[in-house]
């Protein structure tokens, strides 16, 4: 399968599961964009590489990296390689030099690990196609058969409440606010509604 190279292109607090992120992917070469629920501790991780802060004591992620350099071990490239009930999955292809291997990994601590190695992340058509949300000039269009994120009742009751009009106005203000995860449920009411 081919791969397709992935870029970060923002992180931002959930806005529907408390103490979570959404951290969200980039196509290189396209448009489409992969948003992914994380951890506050993986956010924190991530946020403090790319900011280049440094923490006073190693975070866990710093010093797995230390503990691979010392033994010679970096890592060529991340791989989201499936996508299964909403779960991410994703592996490290790391390298001594002579040998390579794949390590399982929890997405979010994968990419966490790439922005420290400085390591390509890459992901296949399928996932894109899944979980990927479209942009098109400046709209967002998302793709049909996204998976839902998990959610609380009390989220789907407020959309189910509004009239379309008022979803498609929230729906503007979500992807103004580029609060992609909110405008994912916003766009899977209108939708449950038009099948209706």
């Amino acid at each position: 399968m081919k791969k397709l190279k992935l870029d970060i292109i923002g992180l931002s607090y959930s806005q529907t599961q408390s103490g979570a992120y959404a951290l969200v992917l980039g196509e290189v070469t396209g448009r489409r964009r992969l948003p992914i629920i994380i951890g506050g501790f993986e956010a924190q991780a991530i946020a403090i590489e790319i900011e280049k802060m440094t923490p006073s004591r190693p975070l866990t992620h710093d010093l797995f990296k230390a503990f691979a350099e010392a033994y010679k071990i970096s890592i060529k490239e991340i791989i989201i390689y499936n996508l299964v009930d909403g779960i991410f999955y994703s592996k490290l292809i790391c390298t001594d030099g002579k040998k390579d291997l794949e390590i399982d990994a929890r997405t979010s601590d994968a990419i966490a690990l790439a922005v420290r190695f400085e390591c390509p992340i890459y992901t296949y058509e399928f996932i894109l196609a899944s979980a990927g949300i479209v942009i098109e000039g400046n709209d967002f269009v998302f793709l049909d058969n996204i998976e839902p994120v998990e959610e609380s009742k009390t989220a789907v009751q407020n959309f189910s409440s509004l009239s379309p009009e008022e979803l498609q106005s929230k729906l503007q203000e979500a992807l103004n606010e580029e609060a992609y995860e909110k405008a994912a449920k916003i766009r899977d009411e209108l939708n449950k509604r038009k099948t209706s």
